[in-house]
């Protein structure tokens, strides 16, 4: 396949990378329409604080259970027919939520979508590799990552704004914007198909179970703070804090977490990724600390919620980038749908996790006690990741996880 040959070329004009983002962008902007404004709904038509959070613990099951079936089906099937099947299932069923008034029907659209969503993840990512050449992964995974956050940016904090200050219906309605993508994504997966047979050679690196196994640590990274991220932004309309509140908070922390994945990718090709984790786990692990302090008395303490935010969003963001760089890394480049596989359950698990864990914690406890569980999950991933080393490889770097599987 051709990609960039020069180490100086830049990622935006790779073959391919202009419809890859077209196609992410508009995918991401009705995911990240419903994302909270889901859970809100069910909320206004009677579900508790647990049924809020089934909304998006379904989508995100959904989700991962489809995303395991993506790379038979686009060898069997093919890309173009897998993205374009991906972009109808996620937006046009945002349409049927206008005419659901029970939360079983508002869990069926959300399966609907999550299979959707499963092939826009798996695609998405696994395209960036198939575009670009290892050297230059971390950047295009950078500029591929704002592609979906930018959207993520500007419609996860406005949404549920929109929905109570205007109408939900106007929000189902974008939500149909993935719709809209089914040209980008043909035109990707022509690009895709037609350069197949011109594709890397093979290389040798390791396979069966140990693939796996140096996938399972940056999954369980990825894992680590997607599951808070995934419940900061399913549940922060629901904290007690007023609109505006609520509305800075998710500007702050999708907007860092758009700015720290596109920098991460550059740190990533310079420096290499691991170092930047277990401080970054940290970080997060800080900013969910100052989130739940804030759930305690929400009339106080709006600035502690926009700063743990923030602090959140650094993590969310570069942790994103940095784990997925490490997947394909870890991989010889005929599994690299494997890997991208393996990277999108680790952040859908997570997402749906938060959604559902925190939400049944908040429906028995409280949202800080919620909270704070998922600042010790990342502080003890973080701890985990210093304790087991990076094996290099040449320029390829596996983490050494068979250390951790023993100890477990």
């Amino acid at each position: 396949m051709p990609q960039i040959e020069s180490s100086r070329g830049s990622v935006w004009r790779a073959p391919g990378m202009a419809p890859l983002l077209a196609m992410s962008a508009l995918g991401f902007a009705g995911f990240a329409l419903l994302l909270p404004t889901a859970p809100l709904w069910a909320r206004h038509i009677g579900a508790d604080e647990g049924g809020a959070g089934l909304v998006n613990a379904v989508l995100m099951l959904a989700t991962v259970l489809v995303q395991t079936t993506v790379p038979w089906a686009l060898r069997t099937i093919g890309w173009r027919l897998v993205l374009s099947a991906g972009m109808l299932l996620l937006g046009l069923p945002s349409m049927l939520l206008i005419f659901t008034d029970e939360l079983w029907q508002v869990l069926a659209v959300s399966a609907v979508r999550g299979a959707g969503f499963a092939a826009l993840t798996v695609c998405g990512a696994s395209a960036v590799a198939h575009l670009v050449p290892r050297s230059h992964s971390g950047r295009a995974v950078g500029v591929y990552g704002l592609s979906i956050a930018l959207p993520q940016f500007l419609l996860t904090p406005t949404s549920a704004w929109i929905a109570e200050s205007v109408d939900f219906r106007v929000v189902f309605v974008l939500g149909c914007l993935p719709a809209l993508a089914v040209p980008f994504a043909i035109a990707l997966g022509a690009r895709i198909g037609r350069a197949g047979g011109e594709d890397e050679p093979e290389d040798a690196g390791p396979g069966g179970g140990r693939v796996f196994l140096a996938l399972a640590l940056p999954a369980l990274v990825l894992l680590a703070i997607t599951t808070p991220g995934g419940a900061v932004i399913s549940f922060a309309p629901q904290l007690g804090f007023g609109p505006f509140a609520v509305i800075i908070a998710l500007f702050a922390l999708t907007g860092v977490a758009a700015f720290s994945r596109f920098i991460a990718g550059g740190l990533a090709d310079r420096y290499g990724p691991h170092r930047f984790i277990p401080p970054l786990l940290g970080t997060g692990a800080v900013g969910l600390g100052l989130v739940a302090w804030a759930t305690i008395a929400p009339a106080d303490s709006a600035l502690v919620l926009v700063a743990g935010a923030m602090l959140t969003g650094i993590a969310y963001g570069a942790l994103q980038n940095l784990t997925l760089v490490i997947s394909f890394a870890a991989v010889p480049i005929r599994m690299r749908n494997i890997a991208s596989t393996t990277w999108n359950m680790g952040f859908d698990t997570g997402t749906g996790l938060g959604s559902l864990v925190v939400g049944f914690i908040a429906a028995g406890t409280s949202f800080a006690v919620g909270f704070s569980v998922t600042a010790a999950f990342c502080a003890v991933v973080g701890a985990l990741y210093r304790l087991f080393p990076v094996r290099g490889d040449g320029e390829r770097r596996v983490v050494d996880v068979e250390r951790l599987v023993v100890l477990l």
